[in-house]
């Protein structure tokens, strides 16, 4: 029902091909839309100086993008009295006839608008070349954030937009020249990065918490200080691979509170305390602290996050105050989760922890 996620893996997503040299970067004018079928809300034929864009490719095949549609769907929800319009750009689907079931089953997890892409003239779909392509990006979920002037401020991962530069852009207030030249560094360094990662993810693998550590310290030199923060997901496996609880912890506060309104990673967080195997010493009360947090930044709406704070209650004991949050859980559930999350009610009322899913 849930899995662990880590910015390190982030930044590889779902790859279909090898990445051509960029011709596309930040500060560059955004490519014109050149849509298919809108599947879902008002079509957008072209890019309003008055308004901001997010413009995220994805696809229902892809694993990373079903896990942070949810999360994109929050800062749209957020953000969109503000200005801002999202566009949930299909591409490299491999049958577009699923396309609107999934949109639909999806449900009020997935409200901002969907388009196909146009394979009129190429059969790689016209903004999976004029978009993906031409920026060199070859994982999806991949976005690209257009400020009000059409002008690209921000291309990488959707998780990984910082609310702090959506929010400058909105603003009008975002420095884009200086984005670009921070863009143009990374890129510099891109390879050198992803020999690192493959160097940290080998060693986890092997468990060599002491390589990967080193290996993580070599990455560090590689990203601009600013952006350092984006390695504490995995310096937390390796605390947890090593068993450092008291390091561990101090690393989740850290995380939980430098992004209180990101939903789907307080849940993450905590359903990672609550139900790691290999986690020798659990922190329950900082859990239920930072399962709450989920809660509050999903407005109580999502099922699978409310079903992780009923667990962490149920750890603690609290057994009464667990089953009326998995009552609520199962309420608003609907199809194979609803049957999941009334299994583990059932469970919590004949006093068993169930079997994490």
């Amino acid at each position: 029902m849930k899995s662990i996620l880590w910015l390190g893996a982030l930044t590889v997503g779902a790859t279909l091909t090898a990445a051509a040299e960029p011709t596309l970067k930040v500060g560059d004018p955004a490519p014109k839309l050149q849509t298919g079928k809108w599947v879902q809300g008002d079509p957008v034929k072209e890019f309003q100086n008055s308004k901001t864009y997010i413009v995220e490719f994805w696809a229902t095949w892809c694993g990373p993008c079903r896990a942070s549609i949810p999360h994109l769907n929050e800062i749209y929800t957020k953000y969109k009295d503000k200005g801002l319009i999202v566009i949930g750009q299909n591409c490299w689907e491999r049958d577009e006839k699923l396309v609107a079931p999934f949109v639909d089953k999806m449900g009020d997890k997935m409200t901002y608008r969907v388009a196909l892409d146009d394979k009129t003239d190429n059969e790689k779909g016209a903004m999976a070349e004029t978009w993906m392509a031409a920026a060199g990006r070859n994982g999806i979920p991949s976005a690209f954030l257009v400020d009000t002037k059409g002008t690209i401020a921000w291309i990488g991962h959707p998780m990984a937009l910082p609310e702090k530069v959506l929010e400058e852009v909105l603003a009008g207030t975002f420095d884009v020249k200086a984005a670009a030249a921070k863009y143009d560094r990374a890129q510099q360094n891109e390879a050198k990065l992803n020999a690192a990662w493959m160097d940290i993810n080998r060693a986890m693998q092997q468990k060599d918490w002491d390589a990967a550590s080193a290996k993580l310290a070599e990455a560090e030199k590689i990203i601009p200080e600013e952006d350092r923060d984006s390695l504490d997901m995995a310096r937390l496996s390796i605390f947890y691979g090593k068993q450092d609880y008291p390091a561990a912890y101090k690393l989740v506060a850290k995380i939980s509170d430098a992004q209180k309104g990101n939903a789907m990673l307080q849940n993450q967080l905590a359903w990672q305390i609550a139900t790691d195997g290999s986690i020798k010493e659990r922190d329950l009360t900082l859990a239920e602290k930072v399962a709450r947090r989920g809660v509050e930044a999903s407005n109580s709406k999502d099922p699978s996050i409310v079903d992780t704070l009923a667990r962490v209650l149920f750890m603690q004991g609290k057994k009464d105050d667990a089953i009326a949050l998995q009552e609520k859980a199962v309420a608003a559930a609907d199809g194979d989760l609803k049957n999941q999350l009334q299994q583990t009610l059932d469970s919590y009322k004949r006093g068993e922890l169930s079997k994490a899913n």
